[in-house]
Parts: structure tokens; C-alpha cells; sequence
């Protein structure tokens, strides 16, 4: 629950970003992206319990020592470690999820006035997103 927890923190993140460049554009951007995480998070965060749930625990070690004694949770849950995959990608605003970001009208969303070291840190935000919904994905899943 603590990663869950920390991830949804990045939502403000996106909003201030947005809103402290002072344009209409890049806020428009940051409230598609946010719209588009909070929904997305909503169903993550059922797929976690339902997992919890099954081992009795919401401790990760002992969801992945669950997997150790029988088969791997993705084999049991398979649709649900579908939907955990397709809303990993959107959450994460990966393709074909990446409406927010909308390059045809918005340019790059809610980053348009960013540049240097402030749009390398939200790139690298962006990828140790996706680097925490991979490995969520095979500890709650896939064994650990």
C-alpha cells in the first residue's frame, strides 16, 4: 500500500508543474494526465487487494512466499493480471494510452515550458514509474 501510497503523491507533481508555467496550455495537459491517472489508480488499487486478499497479506513477501509454495498468481488470475498490465500502461501514459501528452494540439503536455535538467527530471520520474509498475507487476503476479 506504501507504493501505491508514494506513486499517487505524483499526481500533484503534474498538477503544479502545469499550473506554475503560467500558460493554459500545459495546465490543460497536467488535468488530462491527472484525469487519466486517478482512474487508472482506482483499478490498480482494486487488482492489489483482490491479490492481498488471496495470499492474506498485504506484506509483498509474503505474496511472493504464497507463489513459492504453489503456482504463480498470474497463472490463477490471469485476466486480472491482464487488466493490472493494460493499467500499468495507462498510468504510466505509455501507447496507446498516451492521450494526455497529445502531441498533435498540446505539443507535449503538461511539460511544454520545460527544458535542461527540469524535463530530464520529469523524463526520469516518468521512467521509474514504469520501472515500479514492472516490478509490482512480477512481485504481485509472476512469482517475485
Amino acid at each position: 500500500m506504501y507504493i501505491f501510497a508514494v506513486s499517487a503523491l505524483g499526481i500533484y507533481g503534474i498538477i503544479f508543474s502545469g499550473w506554475s508555467s503560467n500558460s493554459k496550455y500545459p495546465f490543460l495537459g497536467s488535468l488530462r494526465s491527472t484525469a487519466q491517472m486517478v482512474s487508472y489508480e482506482l483499478s490498480l488499487g482494486f487488482l492489489v487487494i483482490i491479490v492481498s486478499f488471496f495470499a492474506s497479506s498485504f506484506n509483498l513477501q509474503k505474496i511472493i512466499e504464497v507463489q513459492e509454495n504453489g503456482a504463480w498468481l498470474g497463472v490463477f488470475f490471469s485476466f486480472l493480471a491482464i487488466i493490472f498490465f493494460i493499467c500499468s500502461l495507462a498510468e504510466t501514459n505509455r501507447h496507446p494510452f498516451d492521450l494526455p501528452e497529445a502531441e498533435a494540439e498540446l505539443v507535449s503536455g503538461y511539460n511544454v515550458e520545460y527544458s535542461s535538467m527540469s524535463f530530464a527530471l520529469f523524463s526520469l520520474g516518468e521512467y521509474a514509474n514504469m520501472l515500479m509498475m514492472c516490478s509490482t507487476n512480477v512481485v504481485l503476479f509472476w512469482g517475485g
